[in-house]
């Protein structure tokens, strides 16, 4: 069992965590005549390293995820979902936004497309709801910043948000609120993938792994750039007393802190470790990265196209309150962690 235990913190550490690579970073800059001791050169170590290691899971992930994906193009999904119905449905429409390696902004031009196929509406919004919070790239992130235990328990209470979400939106019998345009348009976002070789597949994987990262790219450094100031800059007591689990509107104040933004879990999650490291609560940091990247503007916007004014604003709010009541679950249990 201790065994197991050193590998697993091995694993996480240096392997997920990259922690060797913080030395090295820390050591070149010794080398350049920095002090360790100073904000600036801590600002820089941190910075360095997390941009390094983020796009180095990144590019191995999305690269894993497409070639997975591969072999599940739209239109097969669709057919795979329409064999399904009731609560069974949902959990497979939350388990496919997990290979989907989609921001929510991503995500929405494959919810049209399961929409205008006749896909149920409750179907289409549990896969809207988990595919930008619960993919592997996020619990293998996660995994890496906070711990096996804190992903697993992310991931799970994630893919009941998508389910249950998507069932509740199904019981208010809303599926008059999608554009009519949707429902006359015949389908024509499917990617073709028949018969591909593993070659084949390698090159799709590659194209998608390299158009997401152009597309995360200023994201990510936004976030490590966030990241870095608040690691080195700002005082550990300001961040306890307005984000610690001790403030009962913390996790609030996150998620609507949250929503106006935009990035994906990978832009996110450097501001979620330096707030984490800096006193931040549990519950309140994850509610932000979940309002950041399930319900941030630009997302909403673009959702607006697609369904009416009643939908858009049911879907906040489950959504929404979904993410608070998250938050001050993970706030009030994260001594169990």
């Amino acid at each position: 069992m201790q065994t197991l235990s050193l590998f697993w913190d091995f694993f996480q550490y240096q392997f997920l965590g990259m922690q060797w690579l913080n030395k090295l970073v820390g050591k070149m800059l010794t080398a350049f005549g920095m002090s360790t001791d100073s904000r600036l050169t801590g600002s820089l170590q941190f910075f360095i390293y997390d941009t390094i290691k983020i796009f180095i899971l990144l590019c191995s992930l999305i690269f894993i995820i497409s070639y997975i994906q591969s072999y599940f193009p739209p239109e097969k999904t669709k057919q795979i979902l329409g064999k399904f119905k009731g609560i069974s449905a949902n959990i497979l429409g939350a388990l496919l936004g997990t290979v989907t390696p989609f921001c929510s902004c991503s995500s929405i031009p494959l919810f049209i497309g399961f929409s205008s196929a006749g896909v149920p509406i409750g179907v289409s919004f549990s896969f809207l709801i988990s595919s930008p919070l619960v993919d592997l790239g996020a619990f293998i992130l996660l995994t890496s910043i906070f711990g096996g235990k804190i992903a697993v328990v992310y991931v799970l209470v994630g893919l009941i948000l998508a389910v249950f979400g998507g069932m509740l939106i199904d019981k208010l019998k809303m599926s008059d609120q999608i554009e009519d345009y949707i429902k006359n348009i015949q389908n024509n976002i499917d990617i073709t993938l028949p018969d591909l070789t593993k070659k084949d597949r390698a090159i799709y994987a590659k194209t998608q792994m390299q158009q997401t990262f152009k597309k995360v790219f200023p994201y990510v450094l936004i976030g490590v750039g966030i990241g870095s100031l608040i690691h080195n800059w700002i005082p550990q007591s300001f961040v306890e007393n307005v984000l610690g689990s001790g403030n009962p509107f913390s996790v609030l104040l996150a998620t609507l802190i949250g929503m106006p933004m935009y990035a994906d879990i990978f832009g996110s999650i450097p501001i979620a470790e330096a707030l984490y490291y800096k006193g931040a609560g549990l519950g309140t940091i994850l509610s932000f990265m979940m309002a950041v990247t399930a319900l941030s503007l630009p997302s909403v916007i673009m959702l607006r196209n697609a369904i009416k004014p009643k939908l858009l604003a049911t879907f906040v709010a489950i959504v929404g309150i979904g993410i608070i009541i998250i938050g001050y679950f993970f706030n009030f249990t994260q001594f169990l962690f």
